[in-house]
């Protein structure tokens, strides 16, 4: 390997290593924070649910839910005057039905939740109900399409003429929201974050997405935009503003910057990981057996990180690496289930939430298949295969075996699958002597400390 190459891994290594521990101190404050949540939500529905047979009013104020991170988006759409007068008013408002109506459905598309509209005014959000990391991406992906379905909608009725002026401002901060409604729930929103964003909407030009500096540096990865200009806040100062003109030409179709293309959903697909990496250590957390020393969150996140750490380091492309750290992420959480047949569990799984995160049918079926790659022993039929059963197997050849090996043997002697420590140590010897890593990188970095782990064994095992 040549020198930068090898300079290039090192510091990769290091930044995963430092990644893995910021994730082991986040699972419990990620826990605690959610627990709270659900106190809060809990807490608000009783309350309303209750409220005519106890005879109490619910304070909305006292029982507001807090979001750190939401993207508030304001459309305003307005007839010109001019043309608009020669038009029944009663086929206007028909119009401005329609277009609100087909509002709502790409909106919901994109998780974005409709707040209210406004006479002319439509309002939404993203990051709520549910609160999660790719909502600025998804609000102005939104933003994007219904300024593509206005032009195509007056072209289709028009021509060239336009009765429409649509103008959106976006804006990404903390929100509190309170609940109402039982059959059907909506979500009212306060905050700096709401009346900047409509601020921004206020100075947008016809035909524009404008968003805010926030908003920006949260999604510039994904869109083309131009600085725009500044806009004076009280309380905060001047916010510069951004205009959107559409997503960059290397994640759109054939030049259409407002249809997305593969590369687009795989470069989104590894921002929204994280997302649907805390509903997976969640549901570990809470519902794994005790007895489970071994195959824990730990463990979980440890294979995450070194996929992903062997996957650079063998050339894999993007998607190659999304798929490689989904089937980490899930190739465990089957104990759950079963502990015996973890593995097709933890498929069965997949097969039924991967589709909501907007995985393929061809994606879901790849990772299926490295999931089960990891049953023993082991036997890959591809790189990537390759990959998570050289991951899953790491420790073999880490510094920390003996005490992680403790943890294995702790979790099979609490389901008497192993009698002795002595009975597992010869057992662990015989596996290793056994054991090969399949990827160059694996050898590379854990093949010569394998070799010291069986002779730190064999001390161990006494003989009788």
């Amino acid at each position: 390997m040549e020198s930068s190459s090898r300079d290039q891994l090192l510091k990769r290594i290091a930044r995963l290593v430092r990644q893995n521990k910021e994730l082991e101190e986040q699972v419990k404050k990620l826990e605690r924070e959610k627990e709270r949540l659900l106190e809060t939500t809990d807490k608000y529905r009783i309350l309303a649910e209750g409220n005519e047979l106890r005879g109490l009013k619910v304070s909305k104020e006292d029982n507001a839910l807090k979001f750190n991170m939401v993207t508030v988006l304001f459309a305003d759409i307005r007839s010109f005057a001019g043309i608009s007068d020669e038009m029944d008013s009663g086929a206007v408002m028909d119009e401005l039905d329609e277009i609100f109506f087909e509002f709502d459905r790409i909106i919901s598309r994109y998780h974005v939740e409709k707040i209210r509209t406004i006479g002319d005014t439509y309002m939404c959000a993203g990051g709520i109900p549910e609160k999660n990391i790719t909502n600025p991406v998804e609000v102005v992906m939104a933003a994007v399409e219904l300024r593509r379905f206005i032009r195509e909608y007056e072209a289709a009725r028009r021509g060239s003429e336009r009765i429409w002026n649509l103008k959106i401002g976006i804006h990404t901060g903390p929100v509190s929201a309170t609940i109402s409604g039982k059959s059907k729930v909506s979500y009212d929103i306060k905050g700096r974050a709401v009346n900047t964003a409509n601020r921004i909407q206020g100075v947008s030009d016809r035909d524009a997405i404008l968003i805010s500096v926030m908003t920006y540096e949260l999604v510039k990865q994904f869109f083309n935009c131009e600085y725009f200009g500044k806009l004076p806040v009280k309380y905060t100062g001047n916010i510069q503003m951004y205009q959107v003109k559409g997503l960059l030409p290397g994640l759109c179709v054939d030049g259409n910057t407002a249809l997305p293309n593969d590369a687009f959903r795989v470069k989104f697909g590894l921002i929204q990981f994280t997302d649907m990496q805390e509903v997976i250590l969640d549901k570990l957390e809470k519902e794994l057996p005790d007895f489970l020393f071994y195959h824990n969150v730990k463990h979980t996140v440890d294979v995450v990180t070194e996929v992903e750490l062997i996957g650079w380091a063998e050339g894999c492309s993007d998607e190659e690496i999304l798929l490689l750290k989904t089937a980490a992420l899930f190739h465990d959480v089957g104990h759950t289930v079963s502990y015996d047949d973890h593995e097709y569990q933890g498929t069965l799984l997949a097969r039924r939430m991967l589709p909501e995160y907007g995985y393929t049918d061809e994606q879901i079926e790849r990772i299926c298949k490295i999931i089960m790659s990891t049953k023993l022993p082991p036997r890959p039929s591809d790189l990537l295969e390759q990959i998570i059963c050289d991951s899953d197997l790491d420790y073999l050849g880490r510094s920390d075996f003996i005490p992680v090996s403790n943890t294995l043997y702790e979790e099979l002697k609490a389901q008497d699958k192993i009698t002795s420590l002595n009975d597992w140590n010869r057992l662990q010897v015989k596996f290793i002597s056994g054991h090969q890593y399949f990827t160059a990188t694996a050898r590379r970095l854990r093949e010569v400390n394998k070799k010291l782990q069986i002779e730190r064994i064999q001390s161990l095992i006494t003989e009788g």
